[in-house]
């Protein structure tokens, strides 16, 4: 028997969670940073458009493709070794990055920055699922481990554009060297290694495999993203699926399988990360969304438009710190179902924006709805720790954030897809005859279009593009309002015999 179990943390542990959360920090600024130096990045190295589209997206992808392989590595050699390992190459990735002379040389740093970043997330996870025992602090500890995601994505956007005011774009990419030589200090003086024991050998057909069926779908959910639903890029994520299940099923006929299939037969590990995936489908796809309307129907700047976003980051941050609070009064499936009510309330009134709606009105919507959203990333999250083995926690933590990964693909593809093509649908029926085909693609088109139009010539033009793309907005927000809905109601009948504290130990 483990006598660990509900031993409490000590003040070393709590410092230790501190310095974990260093590279959650750093690994979301990742993702959303780059996104106001593209414009600058450009002008300097003057990347093709398949070249400047490798450079935004291929950091995602590979930490998408590795994370699985990753958090099982980590459970081999040891998750304190792995994460120190990643950090140091992801501080010399970052510095090659930020003195990229060439757009190839871009790409090679930022794809070796996702090979690094796969390895902090499962490991940190991993960490703080062997650091505390007793379920009252590890749920409190996953919370502040799920904030600090959500403060890093709130953060990047800002972070860029004060950078970009007075340094050049490269300097984008120095934020996290700091924090990774941090964590190389205090690492090995604060975490303890832990990993599986009787953990066998890295299996490298699984790798293979695994890293085929991730890439596949994710490269073709973020070209549907683009393109809307193409028959050939539908046939691209049927192919991954493919792979994904002929990945499973060798899982369960191997010695040393990559993942313990087992686990999903477990109450509510499965049901925790589907509920998991529907909250963030919904959350990444219709942010992507929120930016666009700001931006292009508001007229706000990228940065501005940041900085009116960072109340619902801080929301993020306050809602996944009180899911440990609100499960010593009520069972998870409960507070899961309300959190979802509250999310399919926001959404019902994010139906009615228009493009006259004030800017105040729709930061103060999406905050309730983030809000409401939050708690269940540490819920889900807490779930899918507390039912896995101790000795399968990469693997268990890998499995967490690669659905976080698919969510946010899939949340921006079908959503974007569904905006496109209902867009391209209604300007077809209000743009101006003789209207540039770009403009029938995008807003950004449309917008960029119009404004190039001598004096007023444009204002039409301007006016259908906006009032169908809000349009286009108010059709998805009413599916994000019936999804909100089917989800709570997914959520009492999935994880109603997961109750309060201490139902982890039934199962």
């Amino acid at each position: 028997m483990d006598t660990s179990i509900g031993k409490k943390a000590t003040r070393k542990q709590w410092i230790g969670l501190a310095v974990l959360t260093l590279p959650c920090l750093v690994y979301a600024m990742d993702l959303t940073v780059l996104l106001l130096a593209v414009p600058h990045l450009t002008a300097d190295l003057k990347p093709s458009a398949a070249q400047l589209l490798w450079i935004t997206d291929i950091y995602g992808f590979l930490i998408a493709g590795l994370l699985i392989t990753m958090g099982t590595l980590g459970d081999r050699i040891g998750r304190r070794k792995l994460l120190m390992w990643g950090a140091a190459a992801f501080g010399v990735a970052s510095l090659l990055a930020a003195f990229s002379t060439t757009a190839e040389m871009l790409i090679v740093t930022r794809a070796l920055l996702g090979v690094a970043g796969a390895t902090l997330a499962p490991s940190t996870l991993s960490l703080i699922r062997n650091m505390f025992h007793d379920e009252r602090q590890r749920t409190f500890a996953i919370g502040i481990w799920v904030s600090c995601f959500s403060a890093g994505s709130a953060l990047g956007p800002v972070m860029g554009g004060v950078l970009l005011e007075h340094f050049w774009w490269g300097s984008v990419f120095l934020i996290g060297i700091p924090v990774m030589v941090l964590l190389l200090v205090l690492g090995p003086i604060l975490l303890p290694e832990s990993k599986d024991p009787n953990a066998g050998k890295l299996e490298i057909p699984s790798v293979l495999m695994s890293l085929s069926a991730v890439l596949t779908i994710i490269y073709g959910a973020k070209k549907m993203a683009g393109s809307g639903f193409d028959p050939l890029y539908i046939g691209i994520v049927i192919l991954g699926l493919l792979i994904g299940y002929a990945f499973i099923r060798r899982q369960t006929k191997i010695a040393d399988p990559l993942i313990d299939v087992a686990l999903f037969k477990v109450n509510g590990f499965a049901a925790a990360l589907c509920i998991n995936f529907v909250g963030l489908f919904m959350v990444f796809g219709f942010f992507l969304l929120s930016a666009q309307y700001m931006q292009l129907v508001m007229g706000l700047s990228p940065l501005m438009a940041g900085l009116w976003m960072l109340p619902t980051g801080a929301v993020f941050i306050v809602g996944s710190m009180l899911a440990p609070v609100m499960i010593n009064y009520a069972p998870r499936a409960y507070i899961i179902m309300g959190c979802f009510l509250l999310a399919a309330a926001s959404f019902a009134v994010l139906t009615q924006m228009s493009a006259f709606t004030h800017i105040g009105m729709f930061v103060a919507v999406m905050t309730v709805l983030c809000f409401g959203l939050a708690p269940i990333g540490t819920l889900t999250t807490d779930m899918v720790l507390s039912i896995a083995p101790s000795e399968r926690a990469g693997s268990a933590s890998a499995m967490s954030e690669t659905s976080f990964e698919f969510a946010g693909a899939f949340g921006i593809a079908i959503l974007g897809s569904i905006v496109m093509v209902t867009y391209r649908s209604l300007m077809q029926a209000q743009a101006p005859r003789d209207t540039p085909a770009a403009a029938y693609e995008t807003l950004g088109g449309a917008v960029e279009i119009a404004h190039a139009m001598p004096g007023d010539t444009g204002v039409p033009l301007l006016v259908a593009a906006k009032d169908s793309f809000v349009s286009s907005m108010e059709l998805v927000s009413w599916i994000a309002t019936a999804s909100a809905l089917l989800a709570a109601i997914l959520a009492v009948i999935l994880l109603r015999s997961y109750g309060t504290r201490g139902a982890a130990a039934s199962h």
